[in-house]
């Protein structure tokens, strides 16, 4: 009786687990999109910048993650916004991901009246790959080595707020709008043609402070050609422990920028999910990890949806102070 139970018991859990991978087998079949062609990812900048490299790094292990060939494709041109224009046209079955920015996604729906796309209708947010902080710098000259010197300095001579950015219309110029109304004071925004010759000013004493990305401004800092009094975000960078917060040198103020990858709209939402899985898998790797702090970049792990929160926090403090500005390209 009891090996007849058996028998028969075995007989079931067989045929059911049986039932079940005939089930699960054309589930998991749906659920994996098939690539069937390279996947490009495209930047919006030339060679050798830091998102440049963010991207690239991705590219090199995102590859045979997804057993595809994976390819960085720079298309330079309207700050980044030529490549939103042409990946918005791509094909829904085109595989190509662009690696965006708060210039190209927020900024420029908010000041250029003819855009050519549409952030919220023409794209996905698929997974943010980094973050970054924004720096206050000051030149030799200035004698300074804390941001509560600089501070209280402009509050007894505010007409020494002059703030040197890489462009005006950058995320770092409504940055130096944040620093001035933390400070209470109204800064004059001097805008530079990029980050190299802001900070030959900076280091050739014919500009007093400086605000930039940490990155841009970070070798310098470390070759001792100019101080970096604080950075922007909530903590301190690993890979520059040292320098403090803006809150921590006593003013209420913390935001960061990002990249972060984009599909078209065209593209199926399932292949959108498996393309955010991927890209979050790669992002854990120690090994990327250890070479984006290398360069200066600071990797970020994010679901896709930690992605859209992200950037509606984002939205939510940078787009009226962009509006307050007036700024018109």
């Amino acid at each position: 009786m009891t090996a007849f139970f058996s028998r028969r018991k075995l007989t079931t859990w067989c045929l059911a687990l049986a039932a079940c991978a005939a089930c699960v087998a054309p589930l998991a079949h749906a659920q994996t999109p098939i690539f069937d062609g390279p996947l490009t990812l495209v930047v919006g900048y030339t060679a050798g910048g830091s998102t440049d490299r963010i991207a690239r790094l991705v590219a090199e292990r995102l590859g045979p993650r997804l057993g595809v060939a994976v390819t960085v494709e720079n298309r330079p041109g309207e700050g980044g916004r030529l490549a939103a224009k042409e990946t918005k046209r791509a094909p829904a079955g085109q595989n190509v991901l662009m690696l965006g920015n708060p210039a190209v996604m927020v900024v420029a729906p908010l000041v250029f009246k003819d855009l050519g796309y549409d952030p919220d209708k023409d794209f996905v947010p698929v997974s943010q790959v980094s973050s970054y902080d924004f720096a206050l710098a000051v030149g030799n000259k200035l004698q300074l080595d804390r941001a509560m010197f600089l501070v209280g300095r402009l509050w007894a001579h505010p007409e020494e707020a002059v703030f040197g950015v890489p462009a005006t219309g950058s995320l770092p110029h409504f940055f130096g709008l944040m620093v001035g109304d933390a400070l209470s004071v109204q800064p004059q925004i001097k805008g530079y043609g990029g980050s190299a010759p802001l900070s030959a000013d900076l280091t050739g004493g014919n500009l007093p402070i400086a605000i930039d990305t940490l990155d841009s401004l970070y070798a310098q800092h470390v070759a001792g050609k100019i101080r970096i009094l604080a950075v922007s975000g909530k903590k301190r960078v690993s890979f520059a422990p040292a320098i403090p917060t803006f809150r921590e040198a006593g003013m209420k103020i913390d935001a960061d920028g990002w990249n972060t990858f984009f599909a078209p709209a065209a593209m199926p939402p399932a292949k959108v999910q498996q393309l955010a899985i991927a890209i979050r898998d790669v992002m854990q790797d120690p090994a990327l990890q250890k070479a984006a702090n290398a360069a200066y970049i600071t990797p970020i792990v994010s679901t896709q949806a930690e992605t859209a929160q992200m950037l509606k926090s984002f939205r939510q403090q940078w787009e009226p102070v962009v509006r307050r500005s007036g700024f018109q390209p």
